[in-house]
């Protein structure tokens, strides 16, 4: 993969950073079976809501982070002073494009589009490094400009599920630069393998995390941020006072306990058999993904892709476009990990939509003509 082919300036808008998968299933007001966001289903869990709700009493009181921030340090078995708390893992980004002195940021693509928006929203030129279908968006660190001082990638990455390996991404961290991993998806990873949280070893390491996804919080925002004393000190005096609310920190506080590190594992094991499920079913219909998937959600190819997520919506179902996404066009569709009566329900509804879009024409697979889905 050669720089000067992959690396875009921003100065070609393209994709709508700011589309989301929350507005697949709220754009109509249409009551559809949601598989476009990649919360998890059925949270958050009844102990975790009690633990919150019981937080309400206390809500004359200004917050107070310190437990909660020791409780993430403990988890990952670093000091207090390397541990930010925010109000979900977007509040990051928007503090890394206004607090760090950047020159030359680039964002790897396909990715979650919010830390361009941020960096772009700051003032700052972006450049875009665009992994490829038939390298199965697999990161190529020699793609990554050498003069860049800001680097972004996601692992697990969504949209792509890719689940880059931990000594891949540290070939990009080299003094002078800040390397972003956005981990929001590693709890979702059995063993939370390729993990760098904790690492302090690798130069200019900022990990983001967001407990919103697993645990079902996106509507109460909350994340942290994992880097040396220095970075974290930096983005902190970017913050406003008090920006995470009581409740968020005693849900942060919560989702570090033991109860719910071994209730995550478990929840990661049931990921990993319910996207195989899905896998096997689209495979069916002559779908295949981005493989090997490792996310709570999967990347599929599908020709007419726009108009068959158009008839899923008419049949009841929201999946994620892909064209708002860098990297990807209307065909790319991203499907979220459900139980298996739910993915059920959706593989019939895909049936439909396929036939009546195509009559009964073979759908081409993920890199039939592209590679797509190699390793």
């Amino acid at each position: 993969m050669h720089t000067e082919e992959s690396t875009l300036r921003a100065a070609d808008l393209g994709p709508d950073l700011r589309h989301h998968g929350d507005a697949e299933v709220r754009d109509d007001g249409a009551a559809l079976v949601d598989l476009a966001v990649n919360v998890r289903a059925h949270t958050p869990p009844d102990w975790l809501r009690e633990e919150i709700a019981a937080s309400l009493t206390s809500l004359a009181a200004y917050p107070d982070g310190r437990q909660a921030q020791a409780a993430v340090a403990a988890r990952h078995g670093l000091p207090a002073q390397r541990v930010l708390l925010t109000a979900g893992a977007a509040e990051a980004f928007v503090l890394l494009a206004r607090a760090l002195t950047v020159r030359r940021p680039v964002v790897v693509h396909p990715q979650f589009t919010e830390p361009e928006a941020a960096l772009r929203d700051a003032g700052h030129t972006v450049d875009r490094v665009l992994l490829r279908p038939e390298d199965g968006f697999r990161l190529d660190p020699a793609a990554v400009p050498e003069d860049a001082d800001l680097v972004v990638i996601g692992n697990p990455t969504n949209p792509t599920s890719v689940l880059h390996p931990a000594r891949t991404i540290t070939r990009l961290a080299r003094p002078g630069r800040t390397l972003v991993v956005d981990e929001a998806f590693m709890d979702a990873v059995p063993g939370e393998r390729e993990s760098l949280a904790g690492r302090t070893d690798v130069p200019g390491l900022v990990v983001l995390r967001s407990l919103t996804k697993t645990w079902g919080l996106a509507g109460l925002r909350i994340g942290y941020v994992l880097s040396c004393p220095g970075t974290v000190a930096a983005l902190q005096r970017a913050q406003p006072l008090w920006p995470v609310s009581s409740p968020a920190l005693t849900a942060a506080r919560a989702c570090m306990s033991a109860r719910a590190l071994a209730e995550t594992e478990q929840a990661a094991d049931r990921i990993t058999a319910d996207r195989a499920h899905l896998v096997a079913g689209l495979a069916a219909h002559g779908i295949r993904v981005v493989e090997p998937p490792e996310g709570p959600f999967v990347l599929a190819r599908v020709p007419d892709g726009a108009e068959v997520r158009r008839r899923l919506r008419d049949l009841g179902y929201a999946v994620r476009r892909g064209d708002t996404f860098p990297g990807l066009g209307p065909d790319w569709l991203r499907i979220a990990v459900r139980d298996r009566e739910t993915v059920d329900g959706f593989l019939a509804a895909l049936g439909s939509a396929l036939g009546s879009a195509f009559g009964r024409t073979a759908v081409r697979a993920v890199g039939d003509d592209a590679g797509a889905g190699r390793g």
